[in-house]
């Protein structure tokens, strides 16, 4: 699959940012740099995460009163942050690797299919290969344990070794691991399907914003509507 220029540069700066990001949360979570932004790097993605659940409530007035009351709390707390930037850090870290190896995981237990067998059956939209649900399962098997397995280092470098040592691990080496990850998988994926049944990562893509739109469709329409004012 060829890449256009504009696809090839988006890539080129979505790893600049992400390189960038990566040594600016390092010198922070060192004891280096601004402390200010240090703090605003550690708390971005938990704000975000925060903002769009509130933006997300059918009630205007809980949206406004709690994106108020997040703003207050960070203000109020801004100076404590200051002092823990590498505890924050360290939250972000060990809360996105339990966040993922939890949404990956979960759909491993009960009856249902597991996640990346529902990516890839919205990709085929046709039922799938006993060998591509056989393989789908496994794959999410395997990156509830990568991400979990994750955690536990993030956790045990923290407790035992030096900060400085946590935060090459946690920072510096986590998009080369996952980075790892994705071509270990890619290759297991050629050795365990035909090429028919190998989606791109374009498709793998759009099927995942596919399911997402699906999933927030759903949500709206069980969200009651208030009744409408008689005339």
């Amino acid at each position: 699959m060829s890449l256009s220029p504009g696809q090839l540069l988006r890539g080129l700066a979505v790893v600049v940012f992400l390189a960038v990001w990566a040594f600016l949360a390092h010198t922070g979570s060192a004891g280096e740099g601004s402390g200010d932004l240090s703090v605003l790097l550690g708390i971005s993605p938990i704000v975000a995460a925060l903002g769009l659940l509130l933006w997300r409530s059918s009630h205007p007035a809980l949206t406004g009163t709690g994106i108020l009351a997040m703003l207050g709390a960070l203000a109020w707390y801004w100076p404590t942050l200051r002092e823990n930037i590498a505890l924050l850090f360290f939250i972000q870290h060990l809360g996105t690797n339990l966040a993922l190896g939890t949404l990956f995981g979960r759909s491993l237990l009960g009856g249902g299919e597991a996640l990346i067998t529902q990516l890839a059956r919205a990709v085929h939209e046709a039922n799938l290969s006993e060998l591509k649900r056989r393989y789908t399962r496994q794959a999410t098997l395997a990156w509830t344990l990568f991400f979990l397995g994750n955690a536990l280092i993030s956790a045990v470098l923290w407790l035992l070794a030096p900060h400085t040592i946590w935060s090459i691990y946690a920072n510096l080496l986590s998009a080369p691991l996952l980075g790892a990850m994705f071509i270990g998988e890619h290759i297991w994926r050629l050795k365990a399907l035909p090429p028919d049944e190998r989606p791109s990562i374009t498709q793998v893509v759009s099927a995942y914003r596919m399911r997402s739109q699906q999933k927030a469709s759903a949500a709206d329409l069980e969200t009651p509507q208030p009744p409408a004012n008689p005339s």
